[in-house]
């Protein structure tokens, strides 16, 4: 509890900086839309001046912004509201967590962290006598995943019919095809190509052959929370290490975004107005 309160502390605290530009680069651009960009398309329009398709799309946006403005901040409240609504369902939660731990960079942060925590906690169990089918029951409960509640539960029925656990982890550690999941890339990643990613990740494992090969190692020798614990030792030092460059580039990240959409907005206004200022001089 103590590293996932640390880990939670450490991204917060990364992620304040990006969320106050990103704030009022929104404030910014909407300032643009509904004050400049008007003025400039009053302009052209008076000089009947022939617009390019940049600055067509450009009018376009600031006449969506000025019409639809108090969408902006209730947009991202009904995103969430709806994956709260979707997440009451037992297949819309499973379909919710499995894009959350696949999708690109922060997925792979939440999938070492959960796989970390679940490992230390199994260990912990094991270490301290507790049964086997009982530390299994408690860490599919605390996982706070659905994809791993799914695979530990099914670890736990395999354990019940005389099985090892690393055969069933290795079984079910891949998730099946998920049409909430899908939904969820095609409306948040980007359409056909967030469907088409999905599909590439279709046959990855949340758990790798490391892993696997050594809880394997481990009950054979007796040394099953021993093993544990270096799997979650490994997964801490890995999440330390993305946590740490994730961080790293969210300044540069976000210079590029907004330097792209000022670019864009830029460009879109002076390319017309380079012809206007030709038209006249000639």
């Amino acid at each position: 509890k103590e590293r996932a309160e640390t880990l939670k502390r450490k991204v917060k605290g990364a992620l304040i900086y990006p969320f106050v530009v990103f704030g009022v680069a929104v404030l910014i651009l909407v300032f643009i839309m509904l004050k400049i960009v008007p003025a400039f398309r009053k302009i052209f329009e008076d000089f009947d001046t022939e617009l390019p398709a940049m600055t067509e799309l450009l009018i376009t946006i600031s006449n969506l912004v000025g019409s639809y403005w108090f969408l902006i901040p209730t947009i991202p409240l009904g995103v969430w509201l709806f994956v709260k609504l979707v997440c009451k369902f037992k297949a819309g939660r499973f379909g919710w967590d499995l894009f959350t731990i696949q999708v690109p960079i922060f997925g792979q942060l939440l999938e070492k962290n959960t796989m970390a925590r679940t490992s230390r906690t199994l260990g912990t169990l094991v270490a301290s006598g507790v049964p086997i089918l009982e530390a299994l029951n408690i860490t599919r409960e605390t996982s706070g995943n659905a994809v791993f509640e799914r695979m530990y539960g099914k670890i736990y029925d395999s354990i019940r019919e005389g099985e090892s656990i690393a055969q069933p982890m290795k079984e079910f550690s891949k998730p099946k095809f998920n049409p909430v999941t899908v939904f969820f890339w095609f409306a948040f990643i980007g359409g056909p190509v967030g469907v088409l990613m999905y599909l590439m990740k279709l046959n990855s494992r949340v758990v790798d052959d490391l892993v696997i090969n050594m809880v394997d190692v481990g009950e054979e020798t007796g040394e099953l929370d021993t093993m544990l614990y270096k799997i979650a030792d490994n997964y801490d030092e890995e999440v330390t290490v993305l946590t740490e460059s994730l961080v790293s580039l969210l300044e540069p990240l976000m210079i590029i975004i907004l330097g792209g959409m000022v670019g864009f907005i830029v460009i879109a206004l002076f390319l017309p107005l380079i012809d206007l200022i030709q038209t006249l001089s000639g």
